[in-house]
């Protein structure tokens, strides 16, 4: 009886395999999958409370709470607007400028996403992550004199008319795509839609009260070194995820993100060393959030020991774009948003053009082939963006500026926004 059953079984299956439609149907890989809705957890935890953190120990005790509800609050609204809309418009048709609405609402989602093998909910999700932490990312232009109805507002807006539309250019098949564009995590897609929108406001809304000469050290240095180990960790899903498979990608694109890490917080030491003769908690940990920025766009493309290369890079360049950015051009943009992750976003957009290279271990430059063809390409798609990014970026604030005041006044700015415009305080003493 087992025999026949045995052989019951295998007549069955041939039967199956040579049905054209069910031997076609794509099967979810259940490990693939896991890995992702972990990546996805990961992603999202950079956010929170990773960046809020991180951000949080950068502004003085009394504005603490208005950053970290900034945070929560457009995590809370990206992702409702990228379930309503956004997926849809970014990864539903391959139309040159922008998707359609076949999936709005999150609605007609497929059981298996092709190429990959991952139901299309899982990818949704983490694509999702990447909405949330985008324009949460600018929030650090901005801290300690706006608005908080101007943050929603805003970043709500720009999510939609700034991100998803370059990430549908890149990454839903649209005309950067098509040209050629490498972006494996987010180079351009993230770091530099959102550096470029935070230099534009930081010079649109002015200085905090005091720049540069009475600016006091940021009010807990442990705090922003705990938040930045949760980006560091955090990391590792947002490069190792975008792989969209547990496999040797993930682990090339995780170990190359680490070593670059190490490598930009070594280099801003360094320089910050030379510099100042004392190195500082806060220099070392920026330097590696500027090492994790300039891999992004590369991780899964380069050899593991190039993230050591362009993890150094990133911490030196991004330090004297720092100090060049706030020491020369006197412009306020307070956690340096656009010195470490939009410069840092868009050298490590250039750099993979020569570290994805075969002969210096990456994966190659698919079509174009050449060092020279992929730089070309690679750079008109940082100036489309930076245009892009930048005009709308310009427009948003002069338009929301309309509806309600940008800024706050002189008094709540001295007070703080934590007792001002929330009415709660992050610390009581002597309670």
């Amino acid at each position: 009886m087992r025999c026949l059953a045995l052989c019951g079984s295998t007549c069955f299956g041939l039967v199956l395999l040579a049905t054209p439609a069910l031997a076609a149907a794509p099967v979810i890989d259940t490990g693939h999958t896991a890995w992702i809705l972990t990546a996805s957890a990961l992603v999202l935890f950079m956010t929170l409370p990773g960046l809020a953190l991180f951000y949080g120990g950068l502004v003085h005790a009394r504005n603490v709470l208005s950053v970290l509800m900034q945070c929560f609050a457009i995590c809370s609204v990206a992702s409702v607007l990228w379930a309503i809309c956004g997926y849809s418009l970014v990864f539903d048709g391959t139309g040159a400028l922008i998707g359609g609405l076949g999936k709005a609402f999150l609605t007609g989602l497929d059981a298996v996403r092709t190429p990959t093998l991952l139901p299309e909910s899982a990818f949704a999700l983490y694509q999702m992550t990447f909405a949330v932490i985008t324009p949460a990312l600018i929030v650090g232009a901005f801290p300690e004199r706006v608005t908080f109805p101007f943050v929603v507002l805003f970043s709500a807006l720009w999510l939609m008319l700034v991100y998803v539309p370059v990430a549908h250019w890149i990454w839903g098949g649209g005309w950067l795509f098509g040209l050629g564009v490498l972006d494996f995590a987010g180079g351009i897609v993230v770091h530099t839609t959102a550096g470029i929108a935070a230099l534009v406001l930081a010079v649109m809304i002015g200085k905090r009260r005091g720049f540069p000469a009475q600016m006091t050290p940021p009010h807990s240095p442990g705090m922003t070194m705990a938040g930045a180990g949760m980006l560091w960790v955090g990391w590792f899903g947002f490069n190792g995820g975008s792989a969209l498979a547990s496999d040797a990608s993930a682990a090339n694109a995780i170990l190359a993100t680490h070593l670059s890490a190490a490598a930009g917080a070594m280099a801003w030491t360094a320089a910050e060393w030379i510099k100042i003769r004392k190195p500082t908690s806060i220099g070392i940990v920026t330097g590696a959030v500027a090492g994790l920025a300039t891999i992004t766009p590369a991780a899964g493309l380069v050899a593991p020991g190039a993230g050591i290369l362009i993890g150094f890079a990133g911490g030196i360049v991004c330090f004297y774009a720092t100090l060049y950015v706030k020491q020369r051009l006197q412009i306020d943009d307070s956690l340096d948003v656009f010195a470490v992750h939009g410069v840092g976003g868009m050298l490590g957009s250039l750099l993979l053009a020569v570290f994805a290279l075969p002969a210096l271990g990456g994966i190659g430059l698919g079509e174009s082939g050449t060092v020279w063809t992929q730089l070309g390409v690679q750079a008109l798609a940082i100036v489309v963006t930076i245009v892009w990014s930048g005009v709308v970026t310009y427009g948003l604030t002069r338009a929301i500026g309309l509806l309600t005041p940008i800024r706050v006044d002189a008094e709540a700015e001295y007070e703080g926004l934590d007792l001002t415009s929330h009415g709660e305080r992050a610390y009581e003493y002597g309670s």
